[in-house]
């Protein structure tokens, strides 16, 4: 085939993924009706890139490869509005409201008038560009007058389209930048997990993520963004602000559906009532509703003041807290193990609902409030979230300081707390309380890959008591699973075939499987290449363990407390048992390309795993590193690189990207799968 037929056919082929991956993004991210599983999505996203990197001369900004996020920048370059994006007035009472009603009928002499009322999202305004249907820049609000240029960040919210079909040749999309209260809680117990201070709401945190120098890191937290004007030119487009909003949901844009058009100002109040009621049933925060006269030619004839538009309103909620006494703190086990301190309150109302548990987080939290059993505190009620304490009001007289068990209050097996960690774990993998978890963790793909053992099949094996441990799943059978619901005869075989399957899967994967805190994927095949058995690892005393290459004492010092425990011992005795490989052995290349060489991987890589690039490193001789420093050869950088390239840069160190690496290594790309990726 010619060269130009070659490229003529990969052009559909990213063309057709392209729309594909759109569709499926607007499914899932706008409509919440996907029609794919993340896997199946991922791996569509994983051919685009491949065939995008083997052919960059047809990549462009509307891809949705360039959600991934690309490097990070230096700085933010300032941008003028095409129009002010002025903030509102507030209304804070119903008294306030009725004031700019009147306003609105005085200065319209009493022609007909209706409001929309929307939802007040409690995030950061976004101004988007389009030109010819292409998003080209996305600006803050700033000052209302210039705000900041975050594009490249921007492009990495799912719900935010990159190419608009039917759209107008030029126009602009103002909206909110908000983050779930869901991903909220996901990001600060990875934080907790990091030992990093807790953010304080989901508000900030979307603020501060779309602003952060790494578009990475903003992919990473899940932002969503809501449309609610339409503009172009610097002109609204649509006659009224509810046709501006129906447009935006033509036209593929993510727009609120709670809202409402109101002919009086009673049905205004209802609304913001309804949801003062509801505001906890929705997965993100709101601080209130925004009601606008919904006619354009009506809005211009009201016309604004020097600070913000005479047709529109914010009215705002009452804050949502109240003092009551801490009568007691107990600990709640998570499904990772976690320790988790647990207020037990005096009840009390906070916006219409009884509380009478809170949040504590930690024992840093603790100690950082000065709090202690007997004491009145103030509790906040916060979206879905469960309340927390925010403050000490007034000291008990006979206050309890609250200590942390040294035992697990659900399994009775040791409590660890890592040196520098605000955590404190229960290690025993068979706890009930972290059973679930530690199944599916095992399970999942890119450890020992037990296709079909998802959430649902696993609350079933738990909740009736046929798995009691990870081991268990070595002693399923057909005639078990064919008791359960939904269960056929061929998901049945899939699953224990999966079962079989999983014990040839190299010692690194049952480390990884085993959760040991800090034992991630790269850690678990340093660990297998240093130690070369289970055995070996599990007889290793924490000097010796610091000894093995990038294990600093936090993980030596959980390696030691996992491996001390009665429970784990017996669990790692049933897997060898069951035919798990529990040896490990690194084929390397005497005087390969790469002898004597150190190479860092970072980012994702267009057609290698991580653990798949480090053993073809290993296997030309070389080292596989976890960290950049002088002595490094080379750092291999994909998508989503980071520090580590930053640092690379920064020292000088060689940056490579994949087909480097083939190269070096001697690599032929058709036997790990390049060349069909390539389309060839």
């Amino acid at each position: 085939m010619s060269r130009e037929g070659t490229s003529s056919g990969v052009r559909q082929q990213i063309e057709q993924l392209r729309r594909e991956l759109r569709r499926h993004e607007h499914q899932y991210y706008v409509l919440d009706a996907p029609e794919i599983s993340d896997q199946e999505y991922d791996a569509l996203m994983r051919r685009l890139m491949a065939l995008e990197q083997e052919h960059p001369e047809l990549a462009t900004p509307d891809s949705p490869s360039r959600r991934v996020g690309g490097a990070p920048r230096e700085g933010f370059r300032q941008v003028a509005h095409s129009a002010p994006m002025l903030s509102l007035d507030n209304a804070l009472n119903e008294g306030e409201l009725r004031d700019f009603d009147r306003r609105v009928r005085e200065l319209l002499r009493d022609a007909p008038y209706r409001y929309t009322a929307e939802l007040k999202l409690d995030g950061l305004s976004l101004a988007v560009r389009y030109r010819d249907g292409v998003m080209v820049e996305a600006v803050t609000r700033g000052d209302g007058r210039v705000g900041e240029d975050v594009t490249e960040n921007a492009r990495t919210i799912r719900s935010l389209p990159l190419r608009v079909e039917n759209g107008l040749d030029e126009f602009e999309v103002r909206g909110e930048v908000i983050m779930t209260s869901r991903a909220f809680e996901r990001l600060n117990t990875q934080r907790d997990q990091l030992g990093l201070p807790r953010y304080a709401n989901p508000r900030n945190s979307a603020a501060g993520s779309i602003r952060v120098l790494d578009p990475g890191v903003t992919a990473s937290r899940q932002l969503d963004f809501f449309a609610y004007l339409l503009m172009s030119k610097g002109e609204l487009v649509e006659a009224s602000h509810w046709g501006s909003l129906e447009r935006l949901k033509a036209m593929g844009f993510r727009v609120n559906p709670e809202r409402i058009l109101c002919d009086s100002l009673d049905g205004l109040l209802g609304f913001i009532q309804k949801w003062e009621e509801g505001r906890d049933t929705l997965p993100y925060e709101i601080d209130g509703i925004v009601a606008k006269v919904d006619s354009i030619a009506q809005q211009v004839q009201l016309g604004w003041t020097a600070k913000a538009p005479r047709w529109a309103i914010a009215f705002k909620y009452p804050a949502r807290s109240a003092v009551t006494l801490l009568e007691n703190i107990e600990v709640q086990v998570g499904r990772t193990g976690t320790l988790t301190p647990v207020a037990h309150l005096r009840p009390v109302t906070v916006s219409g609902v009884t509380v009478s548990r809170a949040t504590l987080h930690n024992e840093d939290e603790i100690e950082r409030l000065g709090l202690a059993i007997g004491d009145e505190v103030e509790v906040l009620r916060s979206g879905d979230v469960i309340p927390k304490v925010v403050r000490v009001v007034t000291p008990g007289e006979h206050r309890r300081p609250f200590h942390m068990p040294a035992n697990c209050p659900v399994c009775g097996e040791q409590v660890a707390r890592a040196e520098g960690e605000v955590a404190s774990r229960c290690i025993n993998p068979d706890c009930p309380a972290k059973l679930k978890e530690t199944i599916l963790h095992f399970a999942s793909r890119g450890v020992m890959d037990i296709d079909g053992m998802g959430d649902a099949l696993v609350e079933q094996l738990v909740d009736r008591g046929i798995l009691r441990s990870v081991a268990d799943l070595y002693q399923l059978t057909a005639e078990v699973l064919a008791g359960l619901e939904r269960m056929g005869a061929k998901s049945a075989a899939r699953i224990l075939r999966g079962i079989e399957e999983s014990k040839k899967k190299p010692l690194p994967r049952v480390l990884t499987g085993l959760g040991i805190p800090f034992v991630g994927e790269r850690t678990a095949q340093l660990l297998a290449s240093e130690f070369g058995s289970m055995d070996a690892l599990m007889a290793a005393d924490v000097e010796t363990l610091q000894n093995a290459n990038e294990v600093g004492p936090k993980v030596a010092q959980s390696i030691r407390l996992f491996f001390d425990g009665a429970h784990n011992r017996e669990l790692v005795e049933r897997l060898r048992a069951a035919g798990l490989q529990f040896t490990h052995a690194v084929e390397k290349k005497a005087g390969g390309p790469l002898t004597g060489k150190t190479v860092v991987v970072t980012g994702t890589l267009p057609a290698l795993s991580r653990e798949e690039a480090h053993a073809m490193i290993e296997r030309a001789g070389g080292k596989a590193g976890g960290s950049v420093s002088k002595k490094t050869s080379y750092v291999v950088a994909g998508d989503k690189a980071g520090s580590k390239l930053e640092k690379a840069r920064t020292l000088g160190i060689p940056v490579i990207d994949e087909q480097e690496l083939r190269r070096l290594v001697g690599a032929d790309p058709a036997a790990t799968g390049l060349g069909e990726a390539a389309g060839e």
